[in-house]
């Protein structure tokens, strides 16, 4: 009798064991670092930088490029985007509560699209995208980096 309660409860300790390895060793998924990403831009971007800025959306897409859009007052649109697999560095200059999250590229590999400018609508490329954020703590930004380099290395 007590040889099998000992037996189930070294059965049982073995369980929990690989139960907590396991739950350790979990390595996120292509979904999950895309969700992040999205979910970290999302919510550190700050629009107040700007106050002629009326409407804004900035994205990671499945297939890794990043998107970002901004629609003005009077309806000018400024569109960036490129693949994450031009993705030289990402630098980060301020401090906690604010700063700028600049994206670089080797060459010229980010798009610049401007939409109904009184100047003509343009487009032209640029090797930096910097974009206003707020609240971007140091572990955010790692999580951050970690999220677009796995998606960089990801063969679609």
């Amino acid at each position: 009798m007590v040889k099998s309660i000992l037996t189930k409860a070294k059965i049982l300790a073995i369980l929990v064991l690989m139960a907590i390895c396991c739950a350790f060793t979990y390595k996120m998924g292509e979904k999950e670092w895309l969700d992040w990403s999205n979910k970290c831009l999302l919510q550190t971007f700050n629009p107040s930088t700007d106050p002629k800025l009326k409407k804004w959306e900035i994205e990671v897409t499945p297939q890794h490029f990043v998107h970002l859009r901004k629609t003005y007052q009077h309806g000018r649109q400024e569109y960036f985007s490129f693949h994450l697999t031009k993705l030289d560095s990402v630098n980060y200059l301020g401090d906690a509560a604010n700063g700028q999250l600049q994206f670089k590229t080797v060459n010229d590999d980010i798009i610049v699209q401007t939409y109904d400018d009184p100047k003509g609508n343009i487009d032209s490329m640029t090797t930096v995208l910097s974009i206003p954020v707020r609240d971007m703590t140091p572990e955010k930004l790692d999580s951050l980096n970690d999220a677009l380099a796995f998606l960089k290395d990801t063969k679609l």
